[in-house]
Parts: C-alpha cells; sequence; structure tokens
C-alpha cells in the first residue's frame, strides 16, 4: 500500500525541524484567535451604549424566561405570564426603592448628627501631634478649596454638562434594557431561530446545540447568583440591623448588587458595612460587623457555591478572578459585572459546539 502524505516520512534535507514548524502553526492559530477577541472587545467599546444595556437585558432575561414558561407550563396564557413576571420584579424593584428612600430619610437627621459629631472628633485629633493641624490651618485649607472651586468653575460646569449627558444614556440604556427583555419574553425562541439561519445550513444544528447549552449555564449562573447575593444580603444586614448600624437596608442592597461580582463584590459591599459600623457605632461594633462579613462570606466560598454549582457552572476560581480582573481592567465596572457571566455562556458553547455529533438531539 503506497503512503499517502500524511504517512510520508519527513524530509532530512528541511533545515526547519518539525517541533519548530508545529510550534510556529500553533502561535499563528493562536494570534489570529487573539486578534479576533480584540476586534470584538474593540468594537464592543466604541458601541458599549448599546452593548452593556443588551448584555443587562440578556441577564435579566435569563432570570425572567423561565419563570414565564414555568407558568405557561402550568396552561397560563403567554400574555398573562409575561404581564405577571413583569408585575413582580417591578413591584420589587419599586419595594426596595420606597424601603431604601424611606430609611435614608428617616435617619438623615441622626447621621448628619453623628457626622458632625466625628468631624470634630476629627479635627481634635488633627490638632495634636505628630499632625499638628490646627483649626487656623483648616480653615486656610477650605479657602483654598474655595478659591480652586472658583478657579475651576467653567470646568465644573462642562462636568455637570457630561452628567446630563451620562443621565440621557442612562434613560437611553434602560429603554433598551426593558426591550431586550420583553423581546426575549415574547418571542426570544424565534429571535435564536433568526440568528441561527444566518450561519450556512450545515452549522445550524452545531450552533442550535451550542446555543442552548450556552443559554442553560447562563440561566443556572444567574439563578445561583441570586441566591447567594440574597443570602449575603440577608445575612449582613440582619447583622448590621442588630447592632442599630445606620443604612442596614442600603448596606444589604450594595450588599446584593456586590455579590453578583464574585470575590470583588463581596469584599467591596463587606467594607462598606463595616465602614458605617465603625463609623457610627465605634470599634467593638466594627469589629463585630467585620466578624459577621466573614462569617457570610465563608459560608458563601465554602458552602454555597460548591453546593448551588456543581456541575452546572464549569468555572475555575482562577479564571473568575482572572476575568473580573480583566473585565474591570478594559471596562470598569460594567466589564467586571458581565465578565463571569460572558465567561461561563462562551465556556459553555465551546465545549456543545466541539463535542456535537452529526444526528445528535
Amino acid at each position: 500500500m503506497t503512503e499517502g502524505p500524511m504517512n510520508a516520512p519527513p524530509n532530512r534535507d528541511d533545515p526547519i525541524p518539525e517541533g519548530l514548524r508545529l510550534g510556529a502553526r500553533f502561535t499563528g492559530y493562536l494570534l489570529v484567535i487573539i486578534a479576533g477577541i480584540t476586534v470584538a472587545i474593540f468594537v464592543a467599546l466604541q458601541v458599549a451604549q448599546i452593548v452593556v444595556p443588551f448584555l443587562a437585558g440578556l441577564v435579566l432575561s435569563a432570570l425572567l424566561v423561565p419563570m414565564s414558561t414555568f407558568l405557561q407550563r402550568h396552561r397560563w396564557p403567554k400574555w398573562l405570564a409575561v404581564v405577571t413576571v413583569w408585575v413582580v420584579v417591578l413591584g420589587l424593584l419599586a419595594g426596595l426603592v420606597l424601603l431604601i428612600t424611606f430609611q435614608i430619610r428617616s435617619e438623615i437627621p441622626e447621621i448628619q448628627k453623628q457626622v458632625a459629631t466625628t468631624l470634630d472628633e476629627a479635627k481634635q485629633l488633627l490638632a495634636t501631634q505628630p499632625f499638628g493641624i490646627t483649626e487656623a490651618k483648616l480653615n486656610d485649607l477650605v479657602d483654598s478649596s474655595g478659591k480652586w472651586l472658583q478657579d475651576n468653575a467653567a470646568g465644573l460646569g462642562s462636568g455637570a454638562a457630561e452628567v446630563g449627558t451620562t443621565a440621557a444614556h442612562v434613560i437611553e440604556g434602560v429603554i433598551i434594557i426593558l426591550f431586550v427583555t420583553l423581546f426575549a419574553l415574547i418571542d426570544g425562541r424565534g429571535i435564536w431561530t433568526w440568528v441561527v439561519n444566518i450561519w450556512p445550513k450545515k452549522a445550524h444544528a452545531r450552533i442550535s446545540a451550542a446555543g442552548e447549552a450556552g443559554w442553560k449555564t447562563l440561566t443556572n449562573f444567574i439563578r445561583i447568583q441570586l441566591v447567594v447575593a440574597a443570602s449575603d444580603a440577608i445575612g449582613i444586614g440582619v447583622g448590621a440591623l442588630i447592632l442599630g448600624v445606620p443604612l442596614a437596608v442600603p448596606i444589604a442592597m450594595v450588599v446584593f448588587l456586590g455579590a453578583f461580582v464574585p470575590f470583588v463584590g463581596a469584599i467591596v459591599g463587606g467594607a462598606a458595612a463595616v465602614g458605617l459600623a465603625l463609623l457610627f457605632n465605634g470599634w467593638v461594633h466594627g469589629l463585630i460587623m467585620l466578624g459577621i462579613v466573614i462569617v457570610v462570606q465563608q459560608l458563601e466560598s465554602h458552602v454555597l457555591q460548591p453546593w448551588l454549582t456543581g456541575p452546572t457552572v464549569k468555572i475555575h476560581p482562577l479564571a473568575v478572578i482572572l476575568g473580573v480582573t480583566a473585565g474591570a481592567a478594559v471596562a470598569g465596572i460594567a466589564g467586571a459585572f458581565f465578565s463571569v457571566p460572558v465567561i461561563a455562556t462562551l465556556n459553555a458553547m465551546i465545549h456543545a459546539a466541539k463535542d456535537y455529533r452529526v444526528g445528535q438531539r
């Protein structure tokens, strides 16, 4: 039997070793992949005002669509299931906003009094050695600050204009989130079918399998993070409430939102709780609050995350940390928030596409 090209012996006269040739080929593939990822990130950053709300809407849809599907499986009309899901979610959000607003308004006088007392104590501390910052020096600093504000009024005015522009972008983003979520609830399957049909017909089955795996991973990830975030918020919020720390409900909300950014968000939310306890209740309550935060985070890391995640979201903790760090470096808070769900979803899609076999259901 004649040897084919694949079984041909190596050319002894070729000066390039086979190992070097293989390494060059692998490097070429790797550079092409890196270039594609770089271009995708660059384009996403240029249209971040659309991409970020779209991702937020997709994440929210991953939470709401299963709820709507559950109601429809129990013979609810589709329109009634969609409306019910929206009413429940918007009602919860409105209730939280009202509760936070009420607590802030009711505790503002006490907070103002405590802040004044803390500032007086800080002045007395700064006036002692080795600081030696007297009240006269503080007054000079205040005067200098006032002069700086006058000199930079034009810049501050432009900053205020930027704030107005940002508010307009926020409103646009909210509208995009609402539309993405609404269409996902109404015709999510139809939208995905349209996306699949863009590609060559022979790839439809593989892309569909990848999409189903990615969507399943995303929905599971969001539900897991929702349970973890709620557990963290309840644990730290109840602890702050028992200790009499002001703004316990806003603290719990900060912890809840921060928990969606693994590791980093929990640290930031816990630091806010400990800082307020230390500032308003003294160092003893600050240490107790620190202990509560540590216990809650240890329960999350060693009990909740391993038990709930299991084989569903297959991401190594190192990949999570690197992903959050890279996302924050590239796109700030939004990058840190979306990095892990994006990595988890893409990981599931790539594995499903790679393992797909023709005729697989």
